[in-house]
């Protein structure tokens, strides 16, 4: 029977965990975390479903309070509580002593020798590469198998079976409503699916995949060479197998020597267009990138109606192009692009638990730990500060450890990536609250355990996560403490794509405030320069909202200030949104509207009591109140006008609609331990 954070025994069913990534992927089965009374990371399953209920004092009514430890004193700053004795930790712990690799953390031991890096890194790379390779190869033959097992079932038993029977009168009809114009930009859209078309695009497109981003999209660029390639290895498979006369119309193309099942042009253009469509959706930020993205998924439809029209498919065939193209990309983007979904080696003397890509730590007797990776924001680190780093990792026996830079147009997601791709065992984040939370999006769900380097201005997550605030300081703590899971809040809404934070989220005076802040002024001030700007948007106007907790009635409420919150405490040790924990399975809901200086007044005597009033976010009370705190897992906010944004502390596009939910459990970190 499992044991939950708080030592007492759970004795509810564990269901499989819900990670940003879906259960359908390696990923959602991390290593199995323990459960709580309140949603202690653990997976969608730690907590029953109930209506969202409002902060009480003691939460009365609602969902189990979740279960403090230590009762009392224990670390103040920090939102996670320490283990009690006796009760499972979320992940192993490495031993203090011997020659072995660290388990889920990639810390070594402390007396241990490790090889050379020279001798390791080829091997990991290559098996990585080797695995990939072996999965894409793997799905080709049965996409093949699948291609042609259709196309002999349209070309045998089912074609005199509606509606495949009624192929010629389509193609009949195509060539009746041919025109003069019609022809001409039939031919120029078919064009765009022919062979050299679609070469010249995929070796433009690689190129500058490669050479304009200052790091280059290496992954991408295979992503769309490997995509285009395997489709077309497929088709001449196809071809061979599957022997299908064209149809019995005049054609406006000359007819090459190939079977008529499946069209080459359309499969051609939807594994170059879509995979364009699908890099830029994933990678690409700003509001223009759905329309470029929509386009490009135009482009292979076109082209399919274009072929069927210039005589040259029938409709089943432009169908099996779509198909065959669409396959390949889902091939190898799952291969290449959705991160490591391929468990990398275990260490020696490591074990995994069945159904998870998770370890756990046997005697240590392997070599030494895989790579660490250090992701910094060069704008904050500095020569200095990484050598720092540098000698803290290696005080604590990471000696192999490569350093990647953040970029203005990548803070961090695609060098965490590349760290994963290349079989990373712990990747240390230098950097602001954006740099954290860049790199916390591409380890959401990875179970690759993060160590928080404070470097910015906020430090929000560092500061909720009890770790100093001096850099070497904080990650000699890391490294000495605890792998524990943490919540991520994901949010999306109109003009702002999907996309999780780590502390906060919030829209009205915060993301004002934030936005008001100059950089010249973060790097003089520090915090404090928030106060300041702070101070100027008190004049801002108020805002209407309806607000949804967790599917029940709207609340119609008004604000100033509205704040999603996965932790609490915020800059000078502010307990901000005071109940919030990043391992409870919930997200907290600040609403903020006071009203002339006794309102103030009350707002602030509210926040400075570090616990919620009780006498907040009551549903059946119409009447306003300076202060509100509701708890949920999703909650869905609608502004009467546009308000500014932000996520953990940077500011995005304005809005007027904010959708957030809870992913609990996603992110692995290291917390120090008590006392530190």
């Amino acid at each position: 029977m499992p044991t939950d954070i708080t030592g007492r025994r759970d004795t509810r069913t564990r269901t499989e965990e819900q990670t940003p990534d879906g259960p359908d992927t390696p990923e959602a089965t991390a290593a199995p975390v323990v459960s709580g009374d309140a949603g202690v990371p653990g997976g969608t399953a730690a907590r029953p479903a109930a209506p969202a209920v409002p902060h009480r004092a003691g939460r009365p009514g609602g969902p189990a309070t979740p279960t403090r430890w230590p009762p009392s004193g224990g670390r103040p700053a920090t939102g996670l509580p320490d283990r009690p004795p006796g009760a499972a930790d979320t992940a192993a712990r490495p031993s203090g002593t011997g020659t072995g690799a660290s388990g889920a953390t990639g810390r070594p031991s402390g007396t241990g020798t490790e090889a050379p890096e020279a001798t390791r890194r080829p091997s990991r790379a290559s098996s990585g590469t080797a695995r990939a390779a072996g999965v894409i190869a793997a799905a080709a033959v049965c996409q093949a198998a699948l291609m042609v097992g259709l196309g002999l079932l349209i070309t045998g038993p089912a074609a005199r079976v509606w509606p495949l029977s009624s192929e010629d009168g389509i193609d009949d009809a195509l060539e009746r409503a041919r025109t003069g114009t019609l022809d001409t930009v039939s031919s120029v859209v078919s064009e765009a699916g022919n062979t050299g078309t679609v070469v010249l695009g995929t070796v433009v497109s690689c190129l500058a995949l490669l050479l304009i981003p200052r790091l280059p999209r290496l992954r991408e660029a295979v992503f769309l060479a490997v995509a285009v390639s395997l489709q077309s290895l497929v088709f001449l498979v196809v071809t061979e197998a599957v022997d299908r006369t064209r149809p019995d119309v005049d054609r406006l193309d000359a007819s090459p020597p190939t079977s008529s099942y499946t069209s080459g042009h359309t499969g051609a253009a939807t594994a170059l267009y879509a995979g364009l469509a699908v890099l830029v959706l994933h990678r690409a930020k700003g509001p223009w990138r759905r329309v470029v993205a929509a386009l490009l998924l135009l482009l292979p439809l076109l082209v399919g109606l274009a072929r069927a029209y210039r005589g040259m498919h029938h409709p089943t065939d432009v169908a099996g192009g779509l198909l065959n193209g669409g396959l390949s990309l889902l091939i190898v983007g799952r291969a290449l692009l959705a991160g490591p979904h391929l468990p990398a080696p275990l260490p020696s003397g490591a074990t995994r638990h069945p159904g998870t890509t998770g370890t756990t730590r046997g005697a240590p007797t392997g070599p030494g730990p895989g790579r660490t990776t250090v992701i910094h924001n060069p704008t904050v680190t500095d020569e200095a500060a990484r050598d720092a780093v540098r000698g803290v990792l290696e005080q604590h026996g990471h000696r192999s450890v490569r350093f990647l830079e953040t970029t203005a147009d990548d803070p961090g997601e695609g060098p965490a990536r590349d760290a994963l791709r290349e079989g990373a065992a712990l990747v240390v984040v230098c950097g602001g609250d954006g740099t954290v939370r860049a790199v916390a999006e591409a380890l959401a769900g990875t179970g690759t355990p993060l160590a928080v380097v404070p470097c910015g201005t906020g430090n929000l997550l560092a500061r909720n996560l009890g770790l100093p605030l001096e850099p070497a300081k904080a990650l000699s703590a890391a490294l000495r403490g605890t792998p524990r899971r943490i919540d991520l809040g994901r949010v999306e809404g109109d003009g702002l794509p999907p996309a999780h934070f780590t502390v906060m989220s919030g829209a009205g005076l915060d993301a004002a405030m934030l936005e008001g802040t100059s950089d010249r002024a973060k790097a003089t001030w520090g915090w404090p320069a928030y106060l300041v700007a702070g101070l100027r948007e008190l004049r801002a106007p108020r805002t209407r909202l309806t607000l949804r907790l967790d599917g029940a009635p709207p609340l119609r409420r008004g604000a100033r200030m509205v704040l999603v919150a996965n932790a609490g405490t915020v800059q000078g040790g502010t307990a901000l949104v005071p109940a919030a924990r990043p391992d409870d399975g919930l997200l907290d809901l600040m609403i903020l509207d006071p009203h002339g200086p006794a309102g103030w007044l009350t707002a602030v005597r509210s926040l400075l009591r570090r616990r919620p009033s009780p006498r907040t976010g009551d549903r059946t009370d119409p009447a306003p109140r300076p202060v509100e705190y509701f708890t949920f897992r999703r909650a869905e906010i609608h502004f009467e006008a546009p308000q500014p944004r932000e996520l953990d502390g940077d500011p995005v596009a304005p809005g007027r609609r904010l959708t957030a939910e809870v992913v609990p459990g996603a992110l692995t970190v290291l917390v120090p331990e008590r006392g530190e």
